[in-house]
């Protein structure tokens, strides 16, 4: 009942966007801060998302990135990102898509990001494996760092730390390192998942970004852990995804620790 209330939420939130995509009056707004832009397909495929899961699930807890929280003291807890790419989406580019995770007593236990633009639709569930498509993915083999393809992205309230974005993107870039920047972490994992990419790093995540991707990771037979290599939590800030080959070598990239 999970799987099938999932599958009908994020392909409604997709449906939205398929509908307002490179629509010219597309209305778009701007939260706080710069480069911020909320626009009506968010609010629109948000409410297609939430009408499914609560007409099916009226006592469950939701998280939502524009609603915020919908507090209760369920079991279960849905945490959603209507459109994760926001600004690609606005500015007509296909990479941007639905992501929702699905918690149980704070485990992740299900998970499916949607980008319609691209036609592909991405499922996992703890211990089940993942799918794009409904066909089995799984992580890249490359057993290096320099030999790796890596995604990243970098926020737009720059955190100006030490072993910051730039700092490890320059680094990794003089190195020879190919690392792309697509401008949505709930795809950027689902490639990682897929074997497109072997490792991403973000310094700044919500967990309506993560909550659905960082367990296709896990179940495609990757790893995901804070920047210290400890267990990942969606709700904290950094996350570190890999094939698990190079994962103890993006620590020590990630934390200044490697000149590669």
């Amino acid at each position: 009942m999970i799987k099938t209330t999932l599958l009908k939420a994020v392909e409604a939130g997709a449906e939205q966007l398929k509908k307002y995509f490179n629509n010219p009056d597309l209305k778009i707004t701007n939260k706080e801060g710069i480069n911020n832009p909320v626009t009506e397909a968010d609010h629109a495929a948000e409410k297609a998302i939430i009408d499914i899961i609560q007409s099916a699930f009226p006592d469950h807890f939701i998280l939502s990135e524009e609603t915020g929280e919908i507090i209760t003291n369920s079991e279960y807890k849905w945490i959603i990102d209507p459109i994760d790419g926001t600004i690609n989406f606005a500015n007509g580019i296909p990479i941007c898509c639905v992501s929702i995770g699905v918690e149980k007593n704070g485990e992740m236990i299900m998970g499916a990001v949607s980008a319609p633009m691209i036609n592909e639709l991405y499922f996992a569930e703890k211990g089940q494996g993942a799918t794009l498509n409904g066909k089995k993915i799984t992580v890249g083999n490359k057993a290096t760092v320099l030999s790796s393809c890596l995604v990243t992205g970098f926020p737009y309230t720059y955190l100006d730390t030490p072993n910051g974005p730039l700092q490890i993107f320059e680094k990794l870039i003089r190195k020879g390192v190919p690392v792309r920047r697509l401008g949505s972490a709930a795809i950027d994992l689902c490639w990682v998942a897929a074997g497109r990419f072997d490792g991403f790093y973000e310094h700044k995540l919500a967990a309506w970004d993560s909550a659905a991707g960082f367990l296709m990771v896990q179940e495609a037979g990757g790893k995901v852990t804070d920047f210290e290599g400890k267990p990942y939590s969606p709700y904290q800030p950094h996350i570190l995804a890999t094939n698990g080959l190079i994962h103890e070598e993006m620590v020590e990239v990630v934390n200044g620790r490697s000149g590669l």
